[in-house]
């Protein structure tokens, strides 16, 4: 079932540092002068607290490929970038998680690819385990890896509410252009009304 009572998860997309620490070298997910960076990765790690608090699962997502690209198809112009900045090469500082948005012990990580946390990776059979059915989607970016897991959540039957203030890209136009995008497929909610709504019950 997809109902209210469905089963929850949070699917929690790159929070790695190579694009959300002003070091990292994509700077897609949260610009080089942002000034809501502090405020986004806050309200995402109170997400990460209040579902442990109930016994809500984070699946942790993380982009990491091959340190040569072996394997990658250059397809688009982001993942041309990726390759001329030398970006998200697995065994880099990069890929490691960013400060206090790391899995705790017990939570689940799944390495991917490309944008969908889904494609090339465990992340249905994961959720398939914990029998969820709702999923709160949240990361960086919302125009990429968020907008593209919900894109494929919900064509596979899940129901799906986006974290919007644990979200990030680029620029706030794309963010919020990106949170506009997929209000007719999910539940747009801010980490307030998750913590309120949503998690009360896990």
């Amino acid at each position: 079932m997809s109902g209210p009572g469905a089963r929850i998860a949070i699917v929690a997309n790159h929070y790695q540092n190579e694009n959300c620490h002003p070091d990292g070298k994509v700077k897609v997910g949260i610009g080089a002068d942002s000034t809501t960076r502090a405020e986004r990765l806050g309200n995402a790690r109170r997400l990460f607290a209040g579902a442990r608090a109930v016994g809500v699962p984070i699946v942790h997502v993380r982009l990491a490929v091959d340190p040569d690209y072996r394997g990658v198809v250059v397809n688009t112009p982001l993942i041309r970038e990726w390759i001329e900045l030398g970006a998200w090469q697995e065994g880099s500082w990069g890929v490691a998680f960013v400060d206090g948005l790391g899995p705790e012990d017990g939570e689940i990580v799944v390495t991917h690819t490309r944008n969908s946390g889904f494609h090339n990776s465990t992340l249905a059979d994961v959720l398939a385990g914990f029998g969820a059915r709702h999923l709160i989607c949240c990361g960086v970016s919302t125009a990429y890896t968020v907008e593209s897991t919900v894109r494929q959540a919900v064509d596979i039957g899940f129901r799906v509410t986006v974290a919007s203030d644990a979200c990030s890209t680029g620029t706030e136009r794309r963010h919020l252009a990106a949170l506009e995008a997929m209000r007719p497929l999910a539940d747009i909610k801010t980490v307030d009304e998750v913590l309120a709504d949503d998690l009360v019950s896990g």
